[in-house]
């Protein structure tokens, strides 16, 4: 486990947007600019926030590099809520895919074995929240 300098928890006021099915992971490329794509994820019941990601993707490869990780979820009901989770980035595998499988549940089944092709494998990514940024602008 990855040893964080201070730790952080989402609020229950937000705690419903990890509910929803995508979420914005920001990385860093070896340049120093970030990375964004769009993720599958899920809120574990312990209160922890996982990833399933092809071991070949670069956002891994930053990861590598780079453990810290920004992750942004927009409320689309009411883009005045948002939330950002700024966390270090824990990668562990995920032999026989049994992580990737529990997730594809969550988005009606999906195989992502069918995602990665031939030969392809993939990693549990564990967010150690640092700083949990909840933001509700109708209360301003």
């Amino acid at each position: 486990m990855i040893a964080s300098p201070t730790s952080a928890t989402i609020p229950e006021s937000h705690r419903d947007l990890l509910e929803t099915d995508v979420a914005m992971l920001s990385t860093f490329n070896p340049d120093g600019f970030p990375q964004t794509t769009a993720v599958w994820f899920l809120a574990e019941d312990d209160g922890t926030i996982k990833l399933s990601l092809n071991q070949a993707r670069q956002k891994v490869k930053n990861l590598r590099r780079n453990p810290h990780i920004s992750f942004f979820i927009l409320d689309r009901a009411n883009p005045l809520r948002t939330l950002e989770v700024r966390a270090l980035a824990e990668l562990a595998p995920d032999p026989g895919y049994a992580f990737a499988d529990r997730l594809g549940k969550k988005y009606g089944g999906v195989d992502l074995r069918t995602m990665d092709g031939p030969g392809g494998s993939r990693v549990v990514v564990t967010l150690h929240p640092v700083k949990v940024n909840a933001l509700d602008l109708r209360r301003h």
